[in-house]
């Protein structure tokens, strides 16, 4: 078994707040998680159909039959029962009495800030950080790498990942996209979400990409909401200060994991990915969602973002801490040259003061330090955190 990063964070907090809600994809490894930090915890899945009905028909007999010290799975399927916890939770006043899982970011937050708001802690668990599976990525070329992606089940069970990708999808469209939508031409969103897959690492517009699923742009935003809500994509926003200068508005498009875009995309082998015209995209993804895990699976809020004015020049990443900047270039390149150097210079010339541990993450193989720049491999994301 995997020790996941978020584990210790998990434990802590358990003993500061009556509940703590752990939310993240599916097949992330939520429950897997909880249940071996808390093996002395009752497990109650709310996906099975019995269990639901008896939290939603009787959410107070439910909890007097169960009590506390419960881990209860997909809370998102009971709506109205964390009202209940509360109540519960303000009667005992005790710390770490239940711990929730969802797969549903937008509708379970929002039930939690109305109805657990103080009561609990809320940590975010994404597939495999490449910090939690060295070993296996150690023996991995970055072209493998991408094609396979970080889901757990398919280190832990040894699955073919284009075969786990097409189960994966199967499951979330017919579960997922069922219970928060009720979109009628399924066919339609699928060309919806691969369409998106080719846009990774691009400016998102979505009005032409509601034009080429031959949707409205009302659908796609609604579309492009489901996406986020059920953690498929997320959008990097751009990066605002007073520079003079003009800077674009619109976010960029990534996915939380790379192997299921690389699956989107048509790529069934990694060799496909040595000429296929995205892979320095799917790179700068891995790279920037790494940087992400890292973050999320110590429970750090960090604010993140890129750079790109209208002349554009363009940073890939920038970490902001206050006043104090990190930006950071990625390049999928293996070989350092000089045009690595170009877009921090320039930065570095715009906030003299504040940019601060320029960085640029690369497939190469050296960790080295280079015209005042640090240069790492993509295996050593999380030395970015170091930095702020």
């Amino acid at each position: 078994m995997i020790k996941r990063i978020l584990t210790n964070q998990l434990k802590r907090l358990a003993k500061q707040y009556p509940i703590v809600t752990v939310i993240g994809p599916r097949q992330s490894g939520k429950t897997t998680l909880c249940q071996k930090t808390f093996p002395k915890y009752q497990y109650i899945s709310l996906e099975n159909l019995d269990q639901r009905e008896f939290a939603n028909s009787d959410p107070r007999g439910f909890l007097a039959q169960y009590g506390d010290r419960l881990i209860l799975d997909e809370i998102q399927r009971c709506p109205d029962l964390p009202s209940y916890l509360q109540s519960y939770v303000d009667a005992k006043k005790t710390n770490g009495l239940f711990v929730l899982t969802g797969s549903q970011h937008f509708s379970l937050t929002q039930t939690i800030n109305q109805s657990l708001a103080g009561r609990t802690a809320l940590l975010r668990l994404l597939p495999f950080s490449i910090e939690e599976i060295v070993p296996q990525v150690a023996k991995m070329d970055v072209e493998q790498l991408l094609w396979t992606g970080f889901y757990p089940r398919i280190y832990d069970q040894k699955l073919k990942p284009s075969e786990a990708m097409d189960f994966y999808l199967n499951t979330y469209v017919e579960k997922d996209i069922r219970s928060l939508a009720n979109i009628q031409n399924l066919t339609l969103f699928e060309k919806f979400l691969g369409l998106c897959a080719g846009r990774v690492g691009q400016l998102l517009n979505l009005t032409a990409l509601g034009n080429e699923t031959g949707i409205s742009h009302t659908t796609a935003q609604q579309w492009m909401s489901l996406l986020e809500a059920s953690f498929i994509v997320f959008r990097l926003p751009p990066f605002f200060r007073n520079l003079n200068k003009r800077l674009v508005k619109s976010p960029k498009l990534y996915f939380y994991d790379v192997g299921l875009a690389s699956h989107l995309l048509g790529i069934h082998q990694p060799e496909q990915l040595n000429r296929h015209p995205l892979s320095g995209a799917l790179f700068e993804n891995l790279v920037i969602a790494d940087i992400l895990k890292n973050y999320w699976h110590r429970a750090i809020s960090q604010k993140m973002s890129f750079y790109r004015d209208n002349n554009q020049n363009e940073i890939d990443l920038i970490l902001e801490s206050g006043q104090e900047l990190c930006p950071i270039e990625i390049k999928s390149a293996q070989t350092i040259t000089e045009s690595f150097f170009k877009a921090l210079n320039y930065f570095q010339k715009l906030n003299p003061k504040d940019s601060t541990s320029p960085t640029i993450i690369y497939a190469g193989a050296e960790n080295l330090k280079r015209q005042g720049v640090r240069v790492l491999n993509y295996r050593n994301t999380v030395r970015v955190l170091r930095n702020l």
